[in-house]
């Protein structure tokens, strides 16, 4: 194995575990959120909709590990919690609205392209009611 290829190796395991991040379901979703200003956890989870308490919790902190979010405690009873993007996550936030307008923009081509391929494909399993 060459120094390079090493190189390489290390850089796609680099690009692949921020990607698995930024190209989560809900780290989109929350990121778009947070792109309009800080949020406590009740209103993102109520903006959110479907997203379980689990879930929620999980992706914060997940964001703010990788510093795209700040948590900020407020010594108030009860305590409150804010979240909002850091300059990192603003960065983020014009790939992310950039993905979502061409997602809104393209779901009928995409749903089209798939019920043709399940109608000529029924043997095949479907790979995702998504």
């Amino acid at each position: 194995m060459t120094l390079s290829h090493l190189h390489e190796t290390d850089t796609c395991r680099a690009v692949s575990g921020i990607l698995s991040r930024v190209g989560d379901k809900w780290t989109v979703l929350v990121i778009e959120t947070l792109g309009d200003g800080p949020h406590r956890f009740s209103e993102l989870r109520r903006t959110l909709g479907s997203i379980s308490q689990k879930m929620l919790t999980t992706t914060l902190r997940g964001l703010e590990r990788d510093g795209f979010v700040t948590r900020t405690i407020y010594p108030t009873i009860p305590p409150r919690v804010d979240y909002e993007l850091t300059p990192l996550g603003r960065d983020l936030l014009v790939p992310v609205r950039a993905l979502g307008e061409w997602a809104r923009d393209n779901r009928g081509k995409v749903e089209a392209a798939r019920s043709a391929f399940d109608a000529a494909n029924p043997e095949i399993r479907r790979i995702s009611a998504a």
